[in-house]
């Protein structure tokens, strides 16, 4: 074993026993944290303008406060990025993580001298928790690929701007800079298509341990591979062992993945934002991801059927309930207060607080009122694949149709396979009652005769990808929805039927 897989085993015994002391006191290490961010919020103009002075629990923070999204803290942000100091968070930010706009273009989260640390060493301590727990660290003497975002950034008014992947990259510690992977010219090219083959180039010949990165644009990494030499990925890189990847959820990838390597691989589930470094994966044989109670962020946690009331209930950590989905709600040394990442949660796990990723609280199918999230859809299709085992997915989404040609209005399935089903009415009625039996308003729907059952489009195998391509968001932290509300993406995709 080389010098870094040797040194890592003490750090991440540390490292672990760490967390293990903050896990097994959540209540009371969630209440330092909201004490820190209101003494050190209070002397801001957000403060100031919401009374943070006269906070003393979490209940008059409610009060004050409302749960709000990136649009609604507008106000705030704007004036913080024409340069004004103190408006969120003590000072100016260090850098602002530039994402998409959903109505008026790019969002700017600011990251702070505060939380850049939890960005930067959250990804560490997943994998020392691996470490700890398998024994296995030989792989931090080989090659590491991380596929991200162009770190090149630019300033606004004194701060950098930039990708948050490519901010992160500027703080890879040092004694991994020898064997990460690309390199930093390549990082920066911004077409993805040409990054990728010139990754390709860079990485080919390779001992490559750990690979990092959304599912979808990893398998387009392992199948142009496979189309340049004609090997699978194991073949290739036999020394690979570990698969870090956040974003989206793996299982609706997991079989043509593997597939691709050629044998099982070790995972590591991160749950990186912009605004946030969330949770991580701390164990191989449990479910879900650890929450991060002592990074900095202050948790609420909205029921998801009250979303959208006008006063919804937000619970701290020790009001949760196991498997009840949740709006996320943050509260941050970013700066960020009451803040509404969009994801839904639900918790696995209260010994220690352990989560998983169920859906975006605005993705979601209810043109009838059944409220289908995207939890429910990626469950019915792992279902219908695991019993049409020939059946493999590439990528998929769903859409209402309101007003077909003909018949009743019904669920699309918008589908590009590797291999199709042999049956492809058998797997569609699979596929449409293992919704029903996930989603009782659906049921009572198709029951009724309001809805008809699901039909499958097929897509061409590239279909999500030149779909991607097409609307500038190829690569990179660019993910598909899984499913929507409206014909947007449906009828984009009509134009990639089979």
């Amino acid at each position: 074993m080389g010098i870094r897989g040797t040194l890592s085993k003490p750090l991440a015994r540390y490292i672990v026993r760490q967390q293990n002391k903050w896990a097994a006191k959540p209540i009371e290490t969630q209440q330092e944290v909201f004490n820190q961010l209101i003494a050190k919020g209070q002397h801001t103009v957000f403060g100031k303008d919401h009374d943070f002075a006269s906070i003393r629990s979490h209940a008059d923070f409610v009060e004050r406060v409302p749960v709000r999204d990136y649009e609604a803290l507008r106000p705030w942000v704007d004036r913080m990025v024409d340069g004004e100091k103190d408006m969120l968070w003590p000072g100016k930010p260090l850098y602002y993580a530039k994402t998409s706009g959903t109505t008026s273009g790019a969002k700017y989260i600011p990251i702070t001298k505060e939380s850049i640390p939890y960005h930067i060493n959250s990804a560490r301590n997943a994998l020392m928790n691996y470490i700890v727990e398998t024994g296995n660290s030989a792989f931090l003497d080989k090659k590491l690929i991380f596929l991200s975002g162009s770190p090149v950034m630019e300033k606004k008014n004194g701060v950098h701007l930039g990708r948050l992947s490519g901010i992160v990259n500027h703080h890879v510690p040092s004694w991994l800079r020898s064997n990460q992977m690309p390199s930093y010219e390549t990082n920066c090219i911004e077409d993805w298509e040409e990054k990728l083959d010139k990754i390709i180039d860079e990485t080919l010949d390779q001992d490559m341990s750990l690979i990092s990165g959304i599912p979808p644009w990893v398998q387009m990494y392992f199948d142009r591979i496979q189309e340049r030499t004609d090997k699978n990925i194991e073949e290739v890189f036999p020394n690979f062992q570990v698969f870090v990847y956040g974003g989206v959820n793996f299982e609706p990838y997991r079989a043509k993945l593997y597939e691709s390597i050629g044998r099982k691989i070790d995972s590591v589930e991160l749950y990186p934002a912009s605004e946030g470094f969330f949770a991580y994966q701390d164990s191989q044989t449990e479910p879900g991801m650890l929450l991060l109670l002592s990074s900095g962020m202050f948790y609420e946690f909205v029921p998801a059927e009250e979303y959208f009331n006008e006063n919804p209930t937000r619970l701290s950590i020790g009001e949760v309930e196991l498997n009840k989905n949740y709006a996320l709600i943050i509260n941050s040394n970013a700066g960020l207060w009451g803040y509404s990442i969009g994801d839904t949660i639900k918790f696995v796990s209260k010994d220690p607080y352990r989560v998983i990723v169920s859906g975006r609280i605005k993705h979601f199918i209810s043109a009838f009122g059944e409220h289908v999230i995207g939890e429910e859809v990626e469950k019915a299709m792992r279902f219908a694949q695991e019993k049409h085992s020939e059946v493999e997915v590439v990528e998929f989404t769903v859409g209402p149709n309101v007003t077909p040609t003909e018949g009743l209005p019904l669920h699309e399935w918008y589908v590009s396979f590797a291999t199709p089903p042999k049956d492809g009415a058998a797997f569609a009625l699979d596929l449409d009652n293992n919704l029903r039996k996930l989603n009782t308003y659906y049921d009572d729907l198709i029951t009724g005769a309001i809805l008809r059952p699901c039909e499958i489009v097929s897509l061409q195998p590239t279909a999500f990808q030149d779909y991607m391509k097409s609307i500038g968001k190829l690569g990179g932290q660019n993910k598909v929805p899984r499913l929507s509300n409206d014909r947007k993406i449906p009828d984009a995709l009509q134009a990639y039927r089979i």
